[in-house]
């Protein structure tokens, strides 16, 4: 079973994000960078898979050559091979656009399933995995949290939550499948498998490469602009409710409530 893991490289959850000048983007000067924590749990599931069927996992990025860093992360975990999309004109690139390039990569590869994550925790769009199944033409389930792939190979039913429920959708293969928490728990790449991924093949391909035009892609390619970023507004300081006794403090509780905050 051949399966394909789309990566994102995406800011350290626990880096300070600070809104650049323009207004419109952030500074990414001694940003942290690591793998989409989504994303991370659809390469443990492809490895997993392939420790039981057998066959590859090729792991695909798209950006700047720093993805490299996130890309050899899955090597070392157990991937196979790597494929980077990597261009100045992608600087920019919208949900779409990255689906595009993402499609014409992995096109031309042997693939049954393919991963991606259910969102990048940084723009939280959520829609390329949906726009890549759609433009490889393939079956898209979204939000699994356990995948059973058939004994035969040839089909796989996704486990997704719904309501309080689960909803259960049955596909034929080749299918893209967009991973979420509780699907599994990610390893942790070993020492030796960091060093196995030094010499996995890691190739890397520009727009023109893959038969795509520039000027599709970028600031002037978006269908969606980002008009300004604002960060969430300061967190009022807290109040202490003065009183004596607990009684004169509850009663002055309920009056802030009823007369500053007005929720009772």
């Amino acid at each position: 079973m051949n399966i394909v893991v789309c990566i994102k490289q995406v800011p350290d959850t626990e880096t300070q994000i600070k809104i650049a000048s323009d207004n419109k983007s952030i500074v990414t000067d001694d940003i942290k960078w690591v793998m989409n924590p989504y994303d991370e749990f659809g390469v443990e599931e492809a490895l997993r898979l392939k420790e039981k069927f057998g066959g590859e996992v090729t792991v695909v990025g798209l950006g700047p050559k720093r993805v490299t860093e996130s890309l050899r992360t899955a090597l070392a975990m157990g991937a196979d091979k790597a494929v980077l999309i990597t261009d100045d004109a992608l600087e920019g690139s919208d949900s779409l656009a990255v689906a595009k390039a993402l499609a014409a990569a992995i096109k031309d590869l042997e693939y049954d399933l393919i991963f991606t994550g259910q969102r990048g925790v940084d723009d939280d769009m959520g829609v390329a995995g949906a726009s890549l199944a759609e433009l490889l033409g393939i079956p898209h389930v979204a939000l699994a949290v356990k995948v059973e792939v058939a004994e035969d190979g040839k089909s796989v039913k996704v486990h997704r939550p719904v309501e309080g429920q689960t909803l259960v959708i049955e596909s034929g293969l080749p299918v893209l499948i967009t991973a979420q928490k509780g699907l599994n728990e990610p390893r942790y790449a070993s020492l030796p498998g960091i060093m196995k991924a030094k010499k996995k093949p890691l190739d890397e391909k520009s727009l023109s490469d893959l038969g795509l035009d520039s000027a599709q892609f970028g600031q002037e390619g978006r269908k969606v602009k980002v008009l300004e970023l604002t960060p969430p507004p300061e967190r009022a300081a807290g109040k202490i409710v003065e009183g004596e006794t607990p009684q004169e403090k509850a009663a002055e509780l309920a009056r802030l409530l009823h007369e500053e905050a007005k929720v009772i």
